[in-house]
């Protein structure tokens, strides 16, 4: 080992040997101190005053966003998650089935590494911090270098209420220079990985040694499709789209409209601030977007009117327009639209048969986006459950905003997140939203009940009358 690898091994040592004796602490509190812990981390990013302060670090920081949105972000998901971890029991006792004599028990994972990325850098360590708390474990979150000063605010905060509740402090602590060194040694000395983000991150977690869960990159898809409330539609495009300059992994990337509906939706669209580009604009935004090839940061989660200047977009819509659309028809490395554009950039379609439609959608994801979600505007449920039946991916959303939703809404019932698993589709351990029950290690009691031992008949009988024996 270099003196350089010694020193950052030692480093990240010290840090993980103070998570372990305020975890070792931690995990003597009842249930009741544990949710005042939780609470505490929610109170943290919540406060009207903090929050503000957050977005506005952020931003300054990161130079992505818009600081309004990063208000409610940091407010919404942490509302929402609060609300999902209210009442549930992650100490002790957590459940008992008397029909199979199984008693469960919660126990810790120990101390756990949250990677967190920069287009997040309050909502989503916040948002692990409760998951990981609930479970009374320690984290140690490694910000991006770009969110780090987010991150040390955060905790700052965080730091506060635990001092009015008496928690220690250790349980949550962060990498303060972080680099990717000091981030995988990270990943190798604690318990378990979360990792938000970066896929180099996710591979690295996944090859750390450490049990580990990451997620898939974004790249959403939604469908219009004919008997679509087209009006609706293109209002809920339009406000998850421009959300914070569209950072989340969960905005749309890319509109999928039937024939019959086409024209109606993109003035529909148009009403709510799209731009659409002719043939020579769309050239001259793909220059700018690609240069060399590589998705440019000049571009990712930027404000609409800087977005048409880099790009020359001189027409008075151009530079009055909330987002961006191009139409397209290809799918792939060539077709640079079809990917993923972290920006108010939004690639439109169009399609005569819903079966091609997800065909081309599934061409897509795997191009980019694989396993990660699906959206679709339909009256019709039949179609949102051919959707659901044909495409490899974790979630599909109905008449829904979908960065709203993807990711927990008070309308549906996915859980509140903002790490979501796209499964072995992306290489991914999980294929749903992140929850608390992922930072549980969970003993089962099993006790005697009267035995369930089957006879032939009953297990292989119709299989005989189909086949013979």
């Amino acid at each position: 080992m270099s003196e350089s690898s010694s020193s950052v091994h030692d480093a990240i040592a010290e840090v993980v040997a103070r998570a372990r004796t305020a975890q070792r602490t931690f995990e003597t509190y009842d249930q009741g101190r544990v949710d005042d812990v939780v609470a505490a981390v929610a109170w943290a990013i919540y406060q009207p005053e903090r929050a503000r302060q957050l977005a506005e670090l952020a931003v300054a920081d990161t130079g992505l966003g818009r600081v309004e949105d990063k208000i409610a972000k940091n407010q919404r998901k942490t509302i929402g998650t609060l609300r999902d971890l209210t009442g549930a029991p992650s100490v002790g006792v957590i459940d008992r089935d008397p029909d199979k004599g199984i008693t469960e028990y919660a126990k810790p994972v120990g101390v756990v590494a949250a990677i967190c990325p920069s287009t997040n850098p309050a909502a989503t360590p916040a948002n692990k911090t409760m998951m990981v708390m609930k479970g009374r474990n320690a984290v140690i979150l490694s910000p991006s270098p770009k969110g780090a000063s987010t991150c040390r605010l955060l905790v700052d905060y965080i730091h506060a209420e635990f001092d009015r509740i008496g928690a220690p402090r250790d349980l949550v602590q962060f990498i303060e220079v972080p680099d990717k060194d000091k981030t995988y040694e990270l990943m190798r000395q604690t318990d378990f990985v979360v990792v938000t983000g970066s896929q180099r991150n996710v591979r690295q977690a996944y090859s750390s040694g450490t049990p580990a869960i990451g997620v898939g990159a974004g790249n959403a898809p939604v469908l219009v499709h004919s008997d679509a409330d087209v009006a609706d539609a293109a209002e809920k495009i339009k406000c998850s789209k421009t959300f914070d300059y569209a950072t989340s992994c969960s905005s749309e990337n890319s509109v999928h409209i039937h024939d019959a509906v086409y024209d109606e939706a993109i003035a529909a669209l148009r009403e709510q601030g799209g731009y659409l580009l002719t043939a020579e604009e769309k050239a001259r935004l793909e220059a700018v977007m690609w240069p060399g090839g590589k998705l440019s940061p000049a571009v990712t989660a930027q404000a609409p009117e800087k977005i048409a200047a880099l790009a020359g977009l001189d027409a008075p819509g151009a530079r009055k327009a909330e987002f961006f659309m191009v139409e397209e028809d290809g799918v792939g490395p060539e077709f640079p639209f079809s990917g993923e554009k972290l920006s108010v950039v939004l690639t439109v379609y169009r399609y005569a048969e819903l079966p091609v439609a997800v065909e081309r959608i599934q061409h897509l994801l795997d191009h980019q986006g694989a396993g990660h979600s699906c959206g679709i505007h339909t009256a019709d449920q039949q179609n949102a459950r051919y959707v659901a039946e044909r495409l490899r991916v974790a979630r599909v959303l109905v008449n829904q905003a979908h960065c709203f939703g993807t990711g927990g809404g008070f309308d549906n019932g996915l859980g509140f997140t903002l790490t979501m698993g796209a499964g072995t589709w992306a290489g991914n351990s999980i294929s749903e939203n992140l929850s608390y029950r992922h930072f549980l290690n969970i003993t089962r009691l099993a006790t005697t009940i009267p035995p369930r031992e089957p006879d032939e008949e009953q297990l292989w009988g119709e299989y005989f009358r189909k086949h013979g024996r």
